[in-house]
């Protein structure tokens, strides 16, 4: 095998130039998928925590059949203490749960006294907030340590627009609760909230006690429990260890809870899913360039060689050997443009992580990707290369083991 080797890397030695060409395809075609798959990714990761950081959290518990009405803000699908209860116990002995959060969401009537219109909002919990979504405060105008008090409220960037409302001004805030009744609270707007995609992306904010107070609300009742586990990569195994919640029943034997991860809520999963479709994309036109720049290197040898090949198989070379040679030849243009391509891109990524590259992301702005390119993507692509090399080389190994002596011996 050894001889192999030696005898294959003197081959692609002797035609120079086209072996060059060749292996220079292969590189750029590892380097563009590469460098592709890093922004990619590193996009991916960074929307996805920005979306579930901020806003969405990684799961989301629910009453049966709140997700289906949201659009209606039912107050009706709240959970009560009791059930609470059994949810908390089951979250603090999770291991996968790092922190978690209760909303009450309503709809109601903003009043500046001059104009009104209607408003979604999320009641919550600061301090639990703030430890379940780090980066809540980032969406605020002014972020500041403490994002809300009792009294006061954060109100979406749209409305805040539309009606010539601005920190420090008086509102009031007029809702139904459940039972009918309207009541009013004035509160104090202390910031304004940027938008992002998806649900919750334009809800103002104000606290959970004051939500109580205007919904009357007696005890503990919340809309949904908003989730973050120590690790996204881990979400599949959390979502199966909250799985026995949605198997809790009523007395009419009808599931209580429902489970969602961030996916099922935010229409952002779909960009998702169409980067990983152009991921795979790319990755077939590199599998394109190798096929045809090995076919063509290793036909254009064979025919080139033919002479050779009839003197080595005259001498008693066996056609299992030849093929191997070729093999060989196409094996060592595979390891070669993976290796130099992985190094290449390398450089290339950790160049643009040390500049940065500036993006906008729908009303988002002046954002800093930092790609990085993942092990498990060099090798992913380095083993596709080299097996598509292999297979790209077998036609030309089995027609050139497959020549007769004679007749190639007399080729002029």
């Amino acid at each position: 095998m050894k001889n192999i080797i030696k005898i294959a890397f003197r081959n692609l030695k002797r035609s120079g130039r086209r072996t060059m060409l060749t292996a220079t395809l292969i590189t750029i075609g590892v380097i563009f998928v590469l460098v592709y798959s890093a922004l990619a990714g590193s996009f991916k990761s960074y929307m996805v925590g920005e979306i579930t950081d901020s806003a969405l959290g990684h799961i989301q518990i629910h009453k049966k059949g709140y997700v289906a009405s949201v659009d209606n803000l039912p107050l009706d699908k709240n959970m009560n203490e009791k059930q609470i209860e059994k949810i908390t116990q089951m979250l603090d002995e999770n291991p996968y749960i790092e922190s978690y959060t209760f909303r009450i969401k309503l709809g109601g009537m903003f009043s500046n006294y001059v104009s009104s219109t209607n408003i979604r909002l999320n009641a919550i919990n600061p301090e639990r907030e703030n430890k379940t979504l780090p980066l809540f405060k980032n969406r605020l105008n002014e972020p500041s340590k403490e994002i809300l008090k009792e009294g006061e409220i954060l109100i979406p960037e749209l409305l805040a627009k539309g009606m010539s409302v601005k920190k420090g001004d008086t509102a009031v805030l007029i809702v139904n609760n459940k039972q009918g009744s309207v009541n009013g609270v004035n509160l104090k707007v202390v910031g304004v909230v940027s938008p992002i995609s998806g649900p919750g992306g334009r809800d103002g904010y104000f606290h959970i006690n004051d939500a109580k107070k205007v919904l009357r609300i007696k005890g503990i009742e919340v809309s949904e429990i908003v989730i973050r586990i120590k690790d996204v990569s881990k979400l599949n195994e959390a979502m199966q260890s909250l799985k026995p919640l949605t198997e809790i029943k009523n007395a009419k034997d009808r599931p209580v809870f429902e489970l969602h991860d961030w996916t099922k809520l935010s229409p952002f999963f779909n960009i998702v899913k169409m980067l990983d479709l152009m991921n795979i994309s790319i990755k077939i036109i590199l599998i394109s360039i190798v096929l045809v720049s090995i076919l063509n290197v290793m036909i254009m040898s064979v025919y080139e060689r033919i002479k050779e090949i009839g003197t080595i198989a005259a001498m008693g070379t066996p056609p299992a050997t030849i093929v191997k040679l070729f093999l060989t030849e196409g094996f060592i243009l595979g390891v070669f443009g993976a290796i130099v391509g992985a190094i290449f891109s390398w450089i290339i990524v950790k160049s643009i992580d040390m500049f940065g590259v500036t993006f906008s992301f729908g009303r988002q702005s002046d954002l800093v990707l930092h790609p990085e390119l993942l092990t498990s993507d060099i090798v992913i692509v380095s083993i596709i290369v080299i097996i598509i090399s292999l297979i790209a080389s077998i036609s030309p190994a089995i027609k050139a083991a497959k020549l007769n002596p004679v007749d190639a011996l007399r080729q002029n």
